[in-house]
């Protein structure tokens, strides 16, 4: 399965921000839920002040519950575990 193009600029920039140590990880409400969530964010500079650009939150939990993993035998497919 082909990873998108917006994902991998995305991704990009992350790995750019990480290497420049422009990287936070900042504590901030779901939108939706209003729980909390801890955002992983390229941090910039502008004009003094500073601006923050989320890319995604961490796992709460086990994230490995959270997830399926692509199947290696299927560049389509992802591997389900049997449900119990």
């Amino acid at each position: 399965m082909a990873i998108p193009d917006y994902a991998r600029l995305n991704f990009d920039t992350l790995l750019r921000a990480a290497s420049d140590g422009n990287l936070a990880l900042m504590e901030c409400l779901d939108a939706a839920t209003r729980e909390p969530r801890y955002v992983l964010c390229a941090v910039g500079r502008s004009d003094g002040e500073y601006a923050s650009t989320p890319f995604g939150h961490l796992a709460d939990g086990n994230p490995y519950d959270a997830y399926l993993p692509p199947d290696p035998d299927d560049p389509t497919g992802f591997l389900v575990s049997p449900t119990t």
